[in-house]
């Protein structure tokens, strides 16, 4: 399958892995890659630039595959140090970068100069047009269903996605509610040039997190996701648990006077607790409703093999025979 994406990023697949905290790690990108598709190293998972220098250079022990980094730009009082994570992706050979978070456009000139691809996250047409205008390759389009955060206009992807192909001129992929073949061919057809999966590819053998954190995910429906920080403007989409309960009760008694603060424990530091240690319940971590989709903890290869495959019968079959002659 050839698309604008595929073509860009020099990949086999248009399905892209999601840039995931604790997850986007060598094994797991490089088993995207290997299988035809866009692997993500997240960097904010390293403690440091020199950590992520060694984690590019490990996964390149294991592909000779094109795969990229994920960057997100935090607002902090003390960021991290972005300028050592970006010569470390510049120095690391990498040619492909996701960006998220806050505006990119001051390290857009050193990664282009560096002959860099750039591809943002964004979860609004506004904000994909500004992308496409300060000069990003491609936009990763993410719609109200993600986990994580889907921005605060609410906007399901089956809107989302025909509004972005109606507006842009730069390829897009489709974030948020991607798991199947039914998910790309939908997201094709609504105007997209391939798909991003986040929690699809959690829920995979490579996945470098506890088996815990699997197992929740197929056991839960459509229905088992919650909105949280939605007081604070930072809507989280995350998986029920008995930390994420706190965090709502604590958010319907506080009402407008909630702070970070008194909520941190439900949300900081939270990650390595339960990707590494499998404490479900520790707080509050990012799954999209797409978990009432999975049904099951594939390799990658198996996973996108069949995606591509089910794709092709989708499309050559049961749409194709609904034509008239």
């Amino acid at each position: 399958m050839r698309t604008r994406i595929t073509e860009l990023f020099g990949i086999e697949h248009p399905i892209v892995q999601g840039g995931m905290h604790f997850v986007g790690l060598a094994e797991l990108t490089s088993a995207v890659a290997n299988a035809g598709g866009l692997g993500l190293i997240t960097a904010l998972t390293q403690p440091t630039p020199a950590a992520l220098a060694a984690e590019i250079a490990r996964c390149k022990t294991m592909t000779d595959k094109p795969f990229g980094v994920n960057l997100t730009f935090l607002p902090a009082r003390t960021p991290p140090d972005y300028p050592g994570y970006v010569r470390a992706i510049i120095e690391g050979g990498v040619k492909i970068v996701e960006t998220a978070g806050n505006n990119p456009q001051q390290w857009l000139p050193v990664l282009k100069e560096a002959g860099i691809k750039v591809i943002h996250k964004c979860t609004s047409v506004r904000h994909a047009l500004k992308a496409q205008e300060i000069g990003c390759d491609a936009v990763s389009v993410d719609g109200f269903e993600c986990g994580g955060h889907p921005g605060e206009d609410d906007v399901p992807n089956f809107i989302l996605l025909p509004r972005a192909a109606e507006e842009l001129e730069i390829p897009f992929v489709a974030s948020g509610g991607m798991a199947d073949a039914r998910s790309l061919v939908a997201a094709l057809a609504l105007g997209a040039d391939g798909i991003n999966m986040g929690t699809r590819f959690l829920a995979t053998r490579e996945a470098p997190v506890h088996e815990n954190v699997k197992q929740a995910i197929v056991a839960a429906s459509e229905l088992d996701t919650r909105l949280v920080m939605r007081p604070l403007r930072n809507t989280e989409r995350v998986l029920v648990n008995a930390g994420v309960e706190r965090l709502l009760d604590k958010e319907r008694r506080l009402g407008a006077d909630i702070t970070f603060a008194d909520i941190v424990s439900e949300v900081g530091g939270v990650y390595p607790k339960v990707m590494r240690g499998g404490e479900m319940d520790a707080g509050a971590w990012s799954c999209g409703m797409v978990a009432g989709l999975i049904h099951d903890i594939p390799s990658v290869k198996d996973l996108m093999a069949r995606i591509v495959a089910d794709a092709d019968t989708l499309i050559r079959g049961r749409l194709a025979g609904m034509l008239a002659a």
